[in-house]
C-alpha cells in the first residue's frame, strides 16, 4: 500500500511459458499390455460414469471396447450386472462370434451382435456405446436427427444417421447387425428409431462423450421444442462448429472432467 501511495507501479507476475502449461494428451504405451490394462480401467469407469449418470435400464446397455492385440476380440461388460459394481476385473474378453474368451459370466449376444458388427465394419473405432437414455429415446421415438440448435450439437451436424425402421428382438435379430453397422455409415452417431442412440470413437473416453453430448442435445432440442420454434444454426457456421469442436480429441478431452469428478477413473475391484 505504501508502495502505491508513492506512485510505484506493482507490474503483474511475467507471463508462464506455454511449454511449462500442463495439457493432458491420450497417452501412448509401451506394449499392448500396457494399452489393455489402461483401455480396461476406462471402460469400467466409463460404465460407472453412465450408471452415475442414470443412463441404465435394467440388463439393457453396453459398451465395448476393442483388444489393443487380439483380432476380433472386444471388451465388455457382463450380462445383468450394475454399470456402478464393475470394475476391471469384471469385464469379459469377447470374441467376434460372442464366445467368451476371457472372464466368469454370461454377455448379451443379441446386444454384442451389434456391437462386433459395427467394429468390424470400422476398423479405426475402438469402443461402441449403446444405452438407455431418456431423451435420446424421446427423439429416437420421434424418429429424427440431432438439430443444429445449439453449439454442442453442431458436433453430430451431418455426422450422425438415422436408422429409420423399428429393429425389435434385441435390434440385432437376423441381419440386423450388419443393418445397423451399414446404417452407421462413417458417422460418429446413429439414431435407431423407436430404440436409442449409439455412438463410436477412437477411444472409449470419446465413444462415451459422444454418447452423453447426443444425449444433452436431445434433451435441449426437445425443450427448445415445446417452448416454440427453435433457431437453426444455419449450414455453413454448423459445419465450423462442428469441424472446431467435432473431432474425437475434443470429446476424449471433454470426457476426462466428468470421468474426473464421476471418480470413475480408477478400479473399485
Amino acid at each position: 500500500m505504501a508502495e502505491q501511495a508513492a506512485g510505484t507501479r506493482v507490474l503483474p507476475p511475467a507471463p508462464v511459458p506455454t511449454g511449462r502449461l500442463g495439457f493432458e494428451m491420450p497417452p501412448v504405451f509401451a506394449t499392448a499390455g500396457e494399452e489393455r490394462a489402461h483401455r480396461k480401467e476406462r471402460l469400467a469407469g466409463v460404465l460407472r460414469l453412465l450408471g452415475r449418470l442414470g443412463y441404465e435400464d435394467g440388463v439393457g446397455g453396453h459398451v465395448s471396447a476393442r483388444d489393443p492385440e487380439f483380432e476380433d476380440c472386444y471388451w465388455v461388460n457382463p450380462f445383468g450386472r450394475a454399470f456402478g459394481a464393475i470394475g476391471p476385473d469384471d469385464l469379459l474378453l469377447v470374441d467376434g462370434e460372442g464366445r467368451v474368451r476371457q472372464g466368469e459370466r454370461r454377455v448379451n449376444q443379441l446386444a454384442f451382435a451389434v456391437h462386433a458388427a459395427v467394429h468390424r465394419a470400422r476398423p479405426a473405432v475402438v469402443a461402441v456405446v449403446r444405452t438407455q437414455a431418456p431423451y435420446g429415446r424421446a427423439l429416437a421415438a420421434l424418429g429424427e436427427l440431432l438439430a443444429p440448435v445449439t453449439q454442442e450439437a453442431c458436433a453430430f451436424y451431418e455426422d450422425h444417421a438415422l436408422l429409420d425402421e423399428f429393429l425389435g428382438g434385441g435390434a440385432a435379430g437376423g441381419g440386423d447387425a450388419e443393418r445397423i453397422a451399414g446404417a452407421l455409415g462413417p458417422y460418429k452417431a446413429l439414431v435407431l428409431r423407436n430404440l436409442g442412440v449409439l455412438t463410436v470413437g477412437d477411444s472409449v473416453e470419446a465413444a462415451a462423450w459422444w454418447f452423453i453430448a447426443a444425449e444433452r442435445a436431445a434433451q435441449v432440442q426437445l425443450i427448445a421444442r415445446a417452448a416454440g420454434k427453435a433457431v437453426l444454426i444455419s449450414h455453413h457456421s454448423a459445419l465450423a462448429t462442428r469441424e472446431r469442436f467435432g473431432s474425437d480429441l475434443a470429446a476424449w478431452v471433454n470426457c476426462q472432467p466428468l470421468l474426473e469428478a464421476a471418480g470413475a477413473g480408477a478400479s473399485t475391484s
